[in-house]
């Protein structure tokens, strides 16, 4: 049988849809090829915002009309968080919760025999372990994406994810390692470690980030390891000096800041101050010389005002972060920030979104300045346009040579010798 995925959301779900797909064909399944007509067709839902329902919605009911007589499946965030809601969309032939996506090949067998319409969702318990999952690889990327936890425990103000995740769990260091092992021999250079609350890693298993840091930068054939978003508060001087001692780890650290101002980061429920976040930036470049500090900023959180944003757009150009994503808070049902009073209007929310954003452009440009006239070891992702090859350097610099055939996956040695707007240029030096 011929099955499609269709995900949404995060790095953490692209894994989850890998493995589910892996999974299924290990017992007899085939990836639909462009164009061909698929038998199970699987939506991994996310629902970080109102938004994200919506597009899971559309793309159920889409693919539905395209290939009537194709098994419909509704999985991920969304079912789990929002079980009555998934359960109305008549669409979805299956619909699984987080807690039971491992059952998803004999649930779509079982719909093939009984034409029945199978809805699970199950909550997440207090002593639910980490989910057994694993890859192979991830189709079409040169960098292999490795869950190592999932769950968070945080609850912040605007997020729903604690609802559809459950309590903090974490991949035990044997399995991690394994994976990683098997990631080398199909010929991966570099892993990213990622997770829902990537840094709360262990401590379900009395460990720590470092503890599978330092695991998965001792599998030989590998030659980076790269981590996912990052809750700042926990890197404390102690676990940096840990980390910094592992020659494979990238200097590139994705911050997760949400507001400048210490006000906003209050009514967020953030665990940090602005003071508190950029001292730990000030201990990374340290550590790290040449390191890339990325973020994620919000604009218009309830409450937000005029003076409170100022003070978020200060620190932020402060800062000097490399890459930030800027986005406008959206209302999410179901947080303390949707039933929050002086919501923010859109077109206020709007205009800080383009002065932010202008500002963070600015910044990136300084950083990618800064790059031209260094010798980086660039992992080779894609062709451009013929002849033209992008990839990235350990601080996550998206560096441009010319090429031959074939250099996607291969590691080279450039010298950086321009910055554009959206990446540097370069020359190659010699391959690796």
């Amino acid at each position: 049988m011929k099955v499609r995925f269709f995900t949404l959301g995060c790095k953490v779900n692209q894994y989850e849809s890998e493995a589910m797909l892996e999974a299924l064909e290990d017992r007899g399944f085939s990836i639909a090829g462009e164009g061909e007509p698929a038998d199970v067709l699987v939506v991994n839902s996310c629902t970080v915002t109102a938004q994200s329902d919506q597009k899971a919605r559309q793309a159920l009911r889409r693919l539905k009309r395209r290939e009537p007589d194709a098994v419909t499946v509704l999985t991920g965030c969304w079912p789990q968080a929002f079980p009555r809601e998934a359960e109305k969309l008549g669409e979805a032939d299956i619909v699984l919760g987080n807690s039971r996506r491992g059952e998803l090949g004999d649930r779509i067998l079982q719909y093939l025999s009984t034409k029945q319409r199978i809805v699970e969702v199950s909550p997440h318990g207090r002593e639910e372990g980490f989910e057994p999952m694993s890859v192979r690889g991830l189709a079409g990327h040169t960098r292999a994406f490795l869950k190592i936890e999932d769950g968070c425990e945080r609850y912040c103000a605007y997020c729903i994810i604690p609802y559809a995740r459950g309590r903090v769990r974490s991949k035990p260091l044997a399995d991690l390692v394994k994976e990683v092992e098997g990631l080398a021999q199909r010929g991966y250079r570099e892993v990213v470690l990622t997770g829902i609350n990537l840094p709360a890693y262990g401590q379900d298993l009395g460990l720590s980030l470092c503890d599978a840091v330092e695991a998965a930068c001792g599998v030989e054939g590998i030659s980076r390891v790269r981590l996912g978003s990052l809750e700042p508060e926990r890197l404390t001087p102690e676990v940096i000096e840990r980390m910094r001692a592992q020659e494979k780890l990238c200097p590139q650290f994705h911050l997760s800041l949400q507001s400048g101002c210490d006000e906003t980061l209050r009514r967020m429920h953030r665990h940090y101050t602005s003071g508190e976040y950029m001292k730990i930036v000030e201990d990374l470049r340290a550590a790290f010389p040449g390191c890339a500090i990325t973020t994620d900023v919000m604009v218009g959180f309830p409450g937000e005002t005029g003076e409170e944003f100022s003070q978020s757009l200060d620190f932020c150009r402060r800062a000097g972060f490399s890459k930030a994503h800027v986005f406008c808070y959206s209302r999410r049902p179901g947080t303390v920030a949707d039933r929050a009073p002086c919501q923010v209007e859109a077109a206020e929310k709007e205009r800080r979104s383009r002065i932010l954003s202008k500002a963070m452009e600015e910044s990136r440009l300084r950083f990618m300045r800064s790059q031209v006239g260094l010798t980086e070891e660039v992992l080779i992702e894609r062709e451009v346009c013929p002849g033209l090859w992008e990839g990235l350097t350990g601080n996550y610099t998206p560096v441009r040579v010319e090429g031959g055939e074939g250099l996607s996956g291969r590691m080279l040695t450039v010298r950086v010798l321009k910055a554009l707007d959206g990446c540097c240029m370069g020359e190659v030096i010699e391959g690796v």
